[in-house]
């Protein structure tokens, strides 16, 4: 799924953001590479079927989404069994690649031992990258994604190597302890540093907003490969214009797409797609289309969130944003 030699923009998972219908939409674009998914709980036991299927519908078609983005399964939990048993069942129903997340910092994950909580046990991390590597076929790629430590930065040199000796073909590496959130700065030179000594491909995350920001984390890191999350949804032209810059954007993909930006057929095919998902309720949807406008007006640079914030329905959010548009408006 991740060609060491050959650069990559991958949609990051973002829980109750990235999910199937973003998926969708955003695959609509022609840029990214693949997307990964919202993280899939592995607590006291293996989930059902049908838990798998509903969070990863793509798994019904093949590993893509109906537009064509090809989607890696993301697996969470602490237990070695359990998760290796969670991967070969993912496979069985279709996963063509396996990321575990050593990453996720929300507390009430941490407390029940996944995510970012293995960063304070680096050989548990190798643990269960290797009992994950061993449980499903060598043709099926096993990655892990991680932070740069629980409360320093320099853990992500013996967190990356444990992973790396379970097995993993790739990292991706947010620059950012778990203490730290999302609060900056952003830490790239270590990801950099952990790609050099170990010789594996690293997926740079974390903090690219703008193509500037791409590039000084391109210098920073020497990486070919970059996930995008909340800068992908505050300037959906920005993975195109580094998908051009890393000499993989298609022809006539978003890269290419006018100023200023119309905003009206994303938010329009996400409300498509998560009714085809789900029987969505409005009011979610509606909820839906206002957060990822107020991550464009808070950190990129949308500039109407106040004409659309306060619509009460789908089509009022639709008329305000239009109306808003109009030369009159501003």
């Amino acid at each position: 799924m991740l060609q060491p030699n050959v650069p990559a923009v991958i949609l990051a998972p973002m829980e109750g953001v990235t999910d199937a219908p973003m998926r969708a939409v955003q695959g609509a674009a022609g840029v990214f590479t693949f997307a990964v998914t919202e993280f899939l709980r592995v607590s006291h036991a293996v989930p059902p079927r049908h838990v798998y299927l509903d969070h990863m519908p793509e798994l019904r078609t093949g590993g893509r989404t109906l537009t064509g983005l090809r989607v890696q399964l993301q697996l969470l939990g602490g237990d070695a069994g359990r998760m290796a048993d969670a991967a070969a069942r993912g496979h069985e129903l279709g996963a063509a690649a396996i990321d575990i997340n050593f990453g996720c910092p929300a507390p009430t994950v941490n407390r029940h031992d996944g995510g970012a909580a293995l960063l304070r046990h680096p050989k548990r991390i190798r643990e269960i990258v290797g009992a994950v590597r061993a449980a499903v076929p060598a043709a099926v790629p096993v990655s892990a994604k991680l932070r740069l430590g629980w409360d320093g930065i320099d853990a992500i040199d013996e967190n990356a190597a444990m992973a790396a000796e379970g097995g993993a073909a790739w990292l991706t590496i947010h620059g950012r302890t778990r203490v730290a959130g999302y609060a900056p700065p952003v830490f790239w030179t270590p990801i950099g540093r952990v790609r050099e000594r170990l010789g594996l491909p690293v997926v740079a995350n974390g903090d690219i907003w703008t193509l500037d920001g791409f590039r000084r984390c391109r210098e920073e890191t020497g990486s070919i490969h970059f996930m995008l999350g909340r800068g992908a949804l505050a300037d959906p032209l920005l993975a195109g214009r580094i998908a051009r810059e890393l000499g993989i954007a298609p022809p006539g993909s978003a890269a290419d797409a006018p100023h200023p930006f119309d905003w009206q057929p994303p938010l329009r095919s996400l409300v498509e797609w998560t009714a085809r998902f789900r029987e969505g309720r409005p009011d979610k949807t509606l909820c839906r289309l206002k957060q990822w406008l107020k991550t464009a007006a808070t950190v990129g640079t949308f500039p109407r969130f106040d004409a659309v914030k306060r619509a009460e329905c789908i089509e009022d959010l639709f008329a305000a944003l239009e109306c808003s548009a109009q030369p009159s408006a501003l």
